[in-house]
């Protein structure tokens, strides 16, 4: 299916699978203290539920993928959801807060699969911009969950309890189940890779070895860090200088409307302009964001507007470059998409987890901590775009 154009109805699919990561975490967080008065468990048992379903997300994206080189990303991927939905069924039955840790675990080994699984799929059916243009489609799909999915998950807590949640996550499943039997055909390529360890492992290996994997996937990461700095310590910044919760709910919207319509401009404009200008204009924006919020942290400017305006042109930069630098980082292996998209999740988990403790630890009650991470992110994401632009990456 080399297509020019991708159905709708698909994108969306693939949209929501891409989604499943953070919809484990934005729909749940609601339910956290819910959950600890039912079970009369502290707060540290609870956020236990977190931990381990980050350690599934992590290890599940990569197992899914050379096993889909092998079997078939359809299989794999109703496999993965079979999985969501039994766990999150059992869940609201958890007869104790340690029960009901594992079952986190294994769902999010399970949702890591959807993720997996479309950006796998991308790749079966298009490379360059042809990807990326689907890759930015997917990231407006992606990017309404941090804003929608926190509001949806409080509503069900104050009505249903913490199992409301899950019992959502459970129709979601069946959902996507119906979507992936009756609307999914098989797009893996006929040839199949062993799914024997020491084939996968030479697989992943010679991936990570290949240059036009690896300087696109440190463009990634570099947005990626950007971003992270925003998700992972904007509320704690903003409540620490006395923004209401409600106030706050309206800056994370904006910023992240930055990102939904940087991802709806690359998703316009890509096939146009080509991937390498695409990230170009987004390099230069996402330094003139870092840089400019920064600058006004370490200055003392203590308006809201001096975190916002900046970050939404991160954001914004970020939607450019990250579609083009999925599909570069794809492209090469046709034969091995699902290894190589295991990597571009494992790492990028990997790494965004390291960030957010980073950014946990130098908290210091100002803005300065996060606006740093941002501005050395910055400066990342201009020099691995310059350093690929020029073939030296």
């Amino acid at each position: 299916m080399k297509n020019n154009e991708t159905p709708l109805a698909l994108t969306l699919l693939l949209g929501i699978l891409l989604a499943l990561s953070a919809l484990g975490t934005d729909l749940y967080v609601p339910a956290l203290p819910d959950a600890a008065a039912f079970f009369a468990s502290p707060v540290s048992a609870t956020q236990l539920t977190l931990t381990t379903y980050f350690a599934g997300l992590a290890f599940g994206q990569l197992l899914w993928g050379p096993l889909s080189d092998r079997y078939g990303r359809r299989p794999i991927l109703l496999t993965a959801l079979a999985g969501m939905l039994a766990v999150t069924v059992a869940a609201p039955f958890a007869p104790s807060i340690g029960a009901l840790v594992l079952l986190r675990l294994a769902q999010g080994f399970a949702m890591a699969g959807g993720v997996v699984m479309a950006r796998s799929i991308v790749r079966d059916l298009h490379a360059h911009e042809q990807a990326a243009r689907l890759f930015a489609r997917m990231m407006v799909v992606f990017s309404v969950v941090p804003v929608g999915a926190p509001l949806l998950g409080a509503l069900l807590t104050s009505s249903y309890g913490w199992r409301g949640v899950f019992w959502t996550y459970a129709v979601i499943a069946v959902a996507l189940l119906f979507a992936v039997v009756f609307g999914l055909r098989e797009t893996a390529p006929a040839e199949r890779r062993s799914a024997r360890p020491s084939e996968i492992a030479r697989t992943l290996g010679s991936i990570l070895a290949e240059r036009r994997f690896l300087s696109p996937l440190l463009l990634f990461l570099s947005c990626q860090a950007g971003i992270l700095a925003w998700v992972a310590s904007s509320a704690f910044t903003l409540a620490h200088a006395g923004v209401s919760v409600t106030a706050y709910g309206a800056m994370f919207a904006g910023v992240m409307i930055g990102q939904i319509s940087g991802a709806w401009t690359a998703s316009r404009f890509v096939l146009r302009v080509g991937s390498a200008r695409m990230m170009r204009a987004g390099a230069w924006l996402v330094l003139a964001g870092g840089l400019s919020v920064g600058a006004l942290s370490w200055a003392g400017t203590p308006h809201w507007l001096a975190l916002v305006v900046p970050f939404a042109i991160i954001l914004f930069g970020c939607a450019l470059i990250i579609p083009s630098a999925t599909s570069m980082a794809l492209s090469p292996f046709p034969h091995a998409a699902g290894a190589a998209s295991s990597l571009i999740g494992a790492i990028g988990f990997t790494s965004g987890a390291f960030l957010s403790t980073l950014l946990g630890i130098t908290f210091d009650g100002t803005s300065r901590p996060m606006a740093s991470i941002a501005a050395v992110a910055a400066l990342l994401v201009f020099t691995f775009e310059r350093m690929l632009a020029r073939g030296k990456a």
